[in-house]
């Protein structure tokens, strides 16, 4: 599933292609995509606005338009390209933005699980579902982290893919930080020390930067719009290494099962 740097790069990617134009049509070929509003509402909303900029809350893009935010999340598969009008449509395109100059946008989704919300801009922080969410990776402190993870009896693991407490942080990258920061993923959140927190905050701010600067991470059939590749999983130190030397103490990487998510980690270097 794409998470916080995999959006981001879809974001920027997007950024260069997309602004300043309106949409004059769109065609919903595969209507469960679009959560809210209904189908024909979001349709008589969404023509004849203009994309004025494109941001990012968590693992939510969001389109600013004229008068609304359209919020789409990816999920498992979903991908967006720019594509001349008159290409015919891939079976898997369920959404069709029918631009001013001729191209069309068009939301690609294999599994069908991406979602879709056209919300009016003063109303974007006070409904689902970016009301919802947790702060950015980037913003939080030691003493937000610690206050929301007092009472959490929950792996960190667990915890650390709460988005309403940190948002943006999916199964890759919790594995990565955890590994950076020699913390068990079974540890429950209420038991760690300022200093492991800390550590955390840290890790999370350098291994999402980083990723961000690589693509993103590609794995199985995960691409960013425009066919656009990540780099980062040719530096992941445990995610998906099951049965590979540790890079810093040469113990084998093993998997397990924390909240029904595989889970990587080394054995030695996280105690």
């Amino acid at each position: 599933m794409p998470e916080l740097p995999e959006v981001e790069t879809v974001r920027r990617t997007l950024k260069n292609l997309i602004l300043n134009k309106k949409i004059i049509n769109i065609d919903i070929r595969y209507q469960n995509i679009i959560e809210y509003p209904n189908v024909e509402e979001f349709k008589q909303k969404i023509i004849n606005q203009t994309f004025n900029d494109i941001k990012r809350k968590g693992k939510w893009l969001m389109f600013e338009l004229d008068d609304y935010y359209l919020l789409s999340h990816l999920r498992m598969e979903g991908k967006y390209n720019l594509k001349n009008k008159d290409i015919p449509y891939d079976k898997h395109e369920h959404v069709i933005f029918t631009l001013n100059d001729c191209e069309t946008l068009r939301y690609k989704d294999t599994r069908k699980f991406g979602k879709m919300h056209l919300i009016k801009k003063d109303e974007i922080y006070d409904r689902k579902p970016l009301n919802e969410l947790g702060m950015e990776p980037f913003e939080v402190d030691s003493l937000f982290v610690k206050e929301k993870y007092k009472n959490k009896k929950l792996p960190i693991k667990t915890v650390l893919l709460d988005q309403s407490i940190i948002t943006g942080i999916g199964n890759i990258y919790a594995d990565e930080i955890l590994f950076l920061s020699n913390i068990n993923p079974l540890k429950k959140a209420n038991e760690l020390t300022k200093k492991e927190i800390d550590s955390i905050i840290e890790n999370t701010k350098i291994t999402l930067e980083k990723a961000i600067l690589k693509g993103g991470t590609t794995i199985r059939s995960y691409e960013s719009s425009e066919g656009v590749h990540g780099k980062f999983q040719q530096e992941l130190l445990v995610h998906n290494n099951e049965g590979k030397e540790c890079s810093i103490c040469s113990n084998k990487i093993i998997k397990i099962k924390v909240g029904g998510r595989g889970t990587y980690y080394c054995p030695n270097c996280q105690k």
